[in-house]
């Protein structure tokens, strides 16, 4: 076989309606795809903004002790709906979450305290 057979039978509307399928549902598994600690967003942005009203501006390593506040609503909760502590790699994601969604909040200008 040579070049232009290959192309011929590649310009075919079947093949090309068969390759773009592919593609199409490729993209949409991968945008579906969502972090595990996505379901979890609405108690991690509670988590977040209670932290910031509890933890003064003056106390010392205040991003790590709110970091641990909020983190110790989101496992009580995750707790509370599972029946068991989550596993360490869930506990990671979790972190992650709370991290992605305080600098959402933040740089949303939505942790200014009232």
């Amino acid at each position: 076989m040579n070049f232009e057979s290959i192309m011929d039978i590649l310009n075919k509307p079947i093949v090309i309606a068969t390759l773009g399928a592919i593609l199409i549902y490729g993209l949409n598994r991968l945008y579906a795809a969502k972090p595990k600690w996505a379901k979890y967003e609405g108690t991690i942005i509670s988590a977040v903004k209670s932290a910031e009203k509890a933890i003064p501006d003056d106390t010392d390593n205040k991003g790590l002790a709110r970091l641990n506040n909020a983190m110790q609503y989101v496992i009580k909760i995750y707790e509370a709906n599972h029946g068991k502590a989550p596993t360490a790699a869930m506990r990671s994601e979790l972190q992650e979450g709370v991290q992605i969604v305080h600098e959402k909040l933040d740089s949303a200008g939505t942790l200014k305290k009232s």
